[in-house]
Formats: structure tokens, sequence, C-alpha cells
């Protein structure tokens, strides 16, 4: 109940003192004051909307640089060989208006084994199927989540100790360059394990993204804008991933220099230099807004150790509506982290080009998701004023809830209704990354906000991170289950299966436990109030 106590504190009351110590009651009524004569729009200024600015180019780079593996896995499989095979169309030769019958019915390559599939003819009499690495399978689910997740969680961890004693911008700028030299690199691979190799280095500058980029916006955004600035922030999430779509496909089908996929990786990473040295030379890392100490915090805070600061942070995590924010975070998480790894396969299996893909969803993501979280940020910012901290979390209660029908009809219907279903997925069920990051700054002391954002992202990321490596063995024991089948059971439906419990589901899982961390806060505040004032006296009478 300690981080809740912290910050009722922060909002301030005119009516009401502290019963331990008048003179600092005095001080925080009077910086309250302050903060509610400057106006919603006067908290954004040049510097701190520049570095805002800086901060969104920094995460959609992130985000384009993770994400880019999975729109260019299956031909980076076919060239560098790793992953599942399978039987597929021989693009090279043939497309689709090529898989008709003598009797001109529809052929499709899906054939269970390799004599099979490459036995398919149509009624020309041309061998139109291959046997073919299809980038999916084990090896890359490992690479696309384990292999970056641990590495990308745990430095994040270590990294953040240092950055709430060090220059912050400094260091976002030195992992910037980290990660954009691993996506460079990766352009070059000619081997499974170098793969993963660069994908290791590739978490561990990107570890530092959000908590440097978020732990800033807290102390550049006083709090009645923190909710915005921090939606604004999580734009990146959305027009990185949409870029990745567009590189990965269409800068692979222009086949520059006939190297394809390699060009996506070498375009995607030279802007990142250049944004690095423009936060080296632009920013400023912003003084700490200091937070309501803990009543047994003493000087050692200005000191601390790292198991000084170890402790402090995770005493904020074991509490009931933290831990249930948490499981809820990682929940919804997981169902990001599925449904991104496995659009390209999905709507592949269901015979769309990459332009098709491409044309779709190098905007849906940026289109929703921005409204999302900036609509998210908006509300949440206008709710909290009224009712309180807790109430942050009707939001992503009510937004998830809408969501879940909309991201199970991206599954029930064929292109391009599929697709269209993407739209109100993004524009509802993305609300939710704003704001818990923005609960979360305002329950965690400034002097451990990085730490604390460190420790949310190991925790929500590894558990929800880790949720696609269930893709495909669902996928698997649901084929399994059809094997007998005739005619056959197609590899789409497996798949599709697997996706309606990873994906849609997670949103209602989710959104039930937020429930409970709804109450669970509101009891907090609620307590935190009545145990941290007194009502003041009237002496007018």
């Amino acid at each position: 109940m300690a981080s809740i106590k912290e910050a009722v504190r922060h909002r301030g009351y005119d009516s009401i003192r502290n019963e331990d110590t008048t003179e600092k009651t005095d001080q925080r009524t009077m910086e309250k004051q302050e903060t509610v004569e400057l106006g919603f729009f006067q908290t954004f200024n040049k510097t701190n909307v520049w570095a805002l600015f800086l901060f969104l180019l920094t995460y959609l780079l992130n985000q384009l640089d993770r994400f880019l593996f999975g729109i260019t896995a299956k031909s980076m499989a076919q060239e560098v060989h790793f992953g599942d095979q399978a039987c597929m169309i021989n693009s090279t030769y043939f497309t689709d208006s090529d898989l008709i019958g003598s009797n001109n019915t529809d052929i499709k390559c899906e054939a269970g084994a390799e004599n099979l599939c490459l036995d398919i003819r149509n009624g020309n009499g041309s061998y139109v199927c291959k046997w073919d690495y299809n980038g999916q399978g084990l090896e890359y689910q490992l690479v696309a989540g384990p292999v970056f997740i641990v590495i990308y969680t745990f430095s994040g961890i270590f990294i953040s100790f240092a950055a709430d004693k060090y220059n912050r911008k400094v260091m976002l700028a030195s992992c910037l360059v980290i990660w954009s030299t691993m996506t460079l690199l990766t352009g070059f691979v000619n081997s499974y394990w170098q793969i993963v190799i660069l994908r290791f280095g590739l978490g561990i500058g990107e570890a530092g993204c959000t908590p440097f980029a978020a732990s800033m916006i807290a102390d550049y955004f006083p709090k009645q804008s923190r909710g915005l600035a921090l939606g604004v922030y999580n734009w990146g999430i959305y027009i990185g991933y949409s870029m990745s779509y567009a590189f990965g496909n269409f800068i692979s089908k222009a086949n520059i220099n006939n190297q394809g996929w390699r060009w996506s990786y070498f375009l995607a990473a030279i802007p990142g230099i250049a944004i690095a040295a423009l936060l080296f030379l632009t920013v400023k890392d912003p003084p700490r807004q200091q937070s309501e100490p803990d009543k047994d915090a003493d000087k050692e805070q200005n000191t601390m150790s790292v198991k000084y600061k170890a402790k402090r942070v995770f005493s904020r995590f074991f509490n009931p509506s933290v831990m249930l924010l948490l499981l809820a975070s990682s929940i919804r998480n997981a169902a990001g982290y599925v449904i991104s790894y496995n659009t390209q396969q999905y709507f592949t299996d269901l015979h769309q080009t990459k332009e098709q893909i491409g044309d779709y969803m190098s905007w849906i993501p940026i289109v929703g998701g921005i409204l999302s979280v900036t609509v998210g940020g908006l509300l949440s910012d206008v709710i909290v004023k009224r009712l309180g901290l807790y109430s942050r979390v009707i939001v992503i209660i009510i937004s998830l809830t809408l969501a879940a029908p909309f991201a199970a009809g991206t599954l029930f219907f064929l292109p391009p209704y599929a697709y269209l279903c993407q739209i109100p997925t993004y524009l509802f069920g993305e609300m939710w990354i704003g704001i818990t990051i923005a609960v979360l700054v305002e329950l965690v002391p400034s002097d451990i906000r990085t730490t604390g954002i460190a420790v949310y992202l190991f925790i929500i990321t590894n558990i929800g991170g880790n949720i696609q490596l269930l893709v495909p063995v669902i996928k698997n024991y649901i084929k399994e289950m059809h094997k007998h089948d005739i005619p056959k059971y197609p590899d789409v439906n497996a798949l599709r299966t697997a996706l309606y419990i990873l994906y849609p589901g997670p949103y209602l899982y989710a959104a039930f436990i937020f429930v409970f961390v709804m109450f669970l806060m509101r009891r907090d505040q609620r307590k935190a109030e009545q145990s941290a004032y007194t009502i003041l006296p009237d002496t007018t009478a």
C-alpha cells in the first residue's frame, strides 16, 4: 500500500495536512496549487516536445528492428536454412493463377511429405509446388522469442540500475547505436547461429529504450499530461511495427542489388545512427522529479547501493494490486507477441502475397494503434483527476473487452475483412500500454523509476513474450488430432485454432484480472487517504 500512498500524496489536497509534519504539507499544497495554475497545454514546450519527438523516433526504430525478423523469416530461412520445411508454391516460376488442375479444379500445395509435394502438377503438366523452408517451427520461435527476450529483459534490469544514477540520454543514444549495428550486421548473415548471436546483441541494445525514455518523459511532463506524453511515445510501437511490413515485404520484393531481404536490414539500420547523434547533441537529461520518500528512507537514498535499491524496487512489486497488474499486463502482452510473430505466416497460408499483406499491415497498426494510445492516454488523464489513480484501469478493462471480438474476427473472416477487423482491434486493444506505464511511474519514486520500469518490462516480457512458443505446440497437437482426416486437414486451420487460444483469448483473460486490480487499487487509495491525512479544523468560525 506504500506505493498507493505515495501516489495519493502527489495529488495534493488543499484542505488536508499531514499529521506528522505540517511544514512539509504546506510545501506540497503550494506545489499542487502551482501545478493547477499551469494549464494542460502549457505543460508542453519546445524542449519537452522535441525530446518526446526524438524518443518517438527511437522507439519506432526499436520496434522496426525487432519485428523485421518475423516478416523476413521465410526468405531468410530459405537462404540460410533453418526451421521447418513444408510444401508451398514455387513462386519463382508460378503464381496462384497457375494452380489450376486439368479439370479446372484448384490445386493446393499442402502435401505433408516431400515426395507427394514434388509430384503435384497443374493442368499443363508443370510441377508447381516445392518443398522448402517456411520460416516457422521451433528454431524460428526460439530466435523470435527466448533468444531475444531473455537477454533483452535481463539487460534492462542491469542497465536501469546505472540509469537511475547516470546520464539517461547518453545511455539511450548508446543503446540505439548498439541495436542499429546489430540490425545492419543481420543483413550479412549466412548461418542460423549468426542470427542467434545478433539477436542477442539486438536484445542488449534495445533493453535500454523504454526504461530510459519513459523515465525521462515522466520528468519532462507533469502528471496532468504524462498519460498523453507516454501515449505519444507509444506511437512508436505501431509506426515501427507497420514499417516492418513495408520494409520486409516491399523492399525485399524490390530485390535491390539482387540481395532481397538483406536490404531491408541495411535500410532499417542507417537512421538509428543519425537519431543517436541528435539525442547526444540536442537533448538534455531532465532533473529527476522528486517523489514523496518512504517514511523509513533517509540519506542513503542519495547514495543507494545496488542491494538497497533492489530492496526498495522489489518491495513495491510485492503488493497485491501491483502483482495482479503485472499478471494482467503479461497476459495481454502475450497476445501481442503471438500475433506479431505469426501474422505474416497466417496470411501467407491464406494465399496472400507479400504485396497484399504489406498493402494492409503497413498502415493499419499505425492508424489504429496511434488513435488507441492517444485517446486512451487522454481519457485516463481526464478520469484520474476525478476518481484517482485506480480509474486509469477502468479504461483498460473496457477497451480490452471491446477489442476481443474484433481480434477473433481477424481469424474468423477471410481477407480483406480479416484485415479490416484489425482496425478496431488496434483502436480499442492498445490503450493498455501507455496507461499501465502511467500507473507504474506514479506508484514508483523518481529515484528508482527507471529501474522500476525495467523490472516491469522484465516480468511482462518474459511471461508474455515466451507464450508464443506454445503456437507450434498447439498447432502440431491439432494437426495430430486430424491426421486421418480426408481430405487433409489444412495447416492454416491448425494455426488458426492455436491463434484463437493465444490471441483474442488473452484480451478477455487480462480484462478479467484488471477488474481485481481496479478494486485493490481503489481499496489501497482509500486506506492511504485515511491514514496519511487529517482534515484541517475550520478556524474561520
